[in-house]
């Protein structure tokens, strides 16, 4: 059963595709950070998830090939509807997933558990989520380590946006004169065709 829009559905998207990250090149640390949060939990899935209008795209993804699924899909659509983490222990036994092409085929998807990724307001824009083929559970203190590793991949998606920006003005500031305005280029090919 697919899951419903989120309340802030278009603001969320919105904040998403400021980002500039959705269809980006791999990066080495946020694969990284996959890699390191599948060992801690020992599971062999691990993603990043972000979750778009019709689809959720994963910017680092361990222990599986795909960059992206349908939106109707995605237990990490269904996880921006709570405060910190879903949690299905069992999804061949939950009515909201049991009949999941995701469950009933490969990966056979039976454990999930999505911590949160939200931007600087506070909409979820995906997970970090963990990923079994058998069930079980995770503990309190696991959940929240979980989500401490999350506001490790938060900080990376904020920053990175933050870079880029930083990059942008940098670089527009860098082509224009500061006494003139013009671009430094234009000032460039001026001087050569005089000579």
């Amino acid at each position: 059963m697919p899951a419903a829009p989120h309340p802030r559905e278009q603001e969320r998207i919105d904040s998403l595709h400021a980002l500039h990250v959705l269809d980006s090149e791999h990066e080495k640390r946020y694969d990284d950070l996959t890699r390191l949060v599948a060992d801690i939990f020992d599971v062999p899935i691990c993603l990043v998830s972000l979750v778009d209008e019709n689809r959720q795209w994963f910017k680092a993804h361990c222990g599986i090939d795909a960059r992206e699924t349908g939106r109707d899909l995605a237990f990490c659509a269904h996880a921006l509807h709570e405060e910190r983490y879903l949690v299905v222990n069992d999804a061949s036994k939950d009515e909201r997933f049991h009949d999941n092409p995701l469950v009933t085929g490969p990966p056979y998807l039976r454990f999930y558990a999505g911590a949160l990724l939200r931007d600087s307001s506070g909409l979820p824009l995906g997970t970090l989520c963990l990923i079994d083929h058998t069930p079980r559970e995770l503990s309190a203190p696991q959940l929240e380590r979980l989500g401490r590793c999350a506001m490790l991949v938060e900080n990376e998606l904020i920053q990175r946006d933050s870079l880029l920006t930083e990059r942008t003005r940098a670089t527009l500031q860098a082509s224009i004169d500061p006494i003139t305005g013009y671009s430094t280029r234009r000032r460039y090919l001026q001087s050569q065709g005089q000579r």
